[in-house]
């Protein structure tokens, strides 16, 4: 079986793999808060109606990634709801939706991304840090789970 990873837009036959994918990494790692039911029970009205972006990592017919942008403000968006399935982690599935995600802020002329994780999951931090996200200060709250935010200014990213 070949392992070609395509990424591809949010559509409603999917809508039920953000919440199946990020339930699976969020149970495996933390647990689902609250604000994870809210967000992905109706990614339509909570993410893409409110000025987001989701996208997937499909090989073959499978599902297999899922990351997104989620609007801040005009300017600022959130890197975010980003999980691929266990048996296919390692293949470097998250660098494909991250890279994806930052060239199409660029292309939205977005000025700024923002993430929120945790510093347990180094190898994901260690991605962040290569692209050029940088720690700043986390106000306290929004995830539990969170005790890093990072943020990429996107005016000094090239996506070359």
């Amino acid at each position: 079986m070949t392992n070609i990873v395509h990424i591809i837009d949010f559509t409603d036959a999917h809508a039920d793999a953000i919440k199946t994918l990020n339930y699976e990494w969020l149970e495996h790692y933390f647990r689902v808060e609250e604000s994870d039911v809210i967000s992905l029970s109706n990614p339509q009205a909570n993410i893409i109606d409110r000025g987001g972006f989701i996208y997937y990592a499909q090989i073959g017919d499978a599902i297999v990634g899922t990351a997104s942008l989620l609007k801040k403000s005009n300017d600022v968006f959130e890197f975010g709801k980003m999980a691929v399935t266990a048996s296919k982690q390692g293949l470097r599935i998250g660098t494909l939706l991250l890279d994806h995600c930052l060239a199409v802020a660029k292309q939205k002329q977005i000025k700024t991304l923002v993430l929120y994780s945790n510093t347990q999951l180094a190898a994901a931090i260690h991605l962040y840090r290569k692209v050029g996200f940088i720690e700043v200060p986390l106000e306290k709250g929004l995830y539990e789970r969170a005790n890093i935010k990072m943020q990429l200014d996107l005016s000094a990213y090239t996506t070359d």
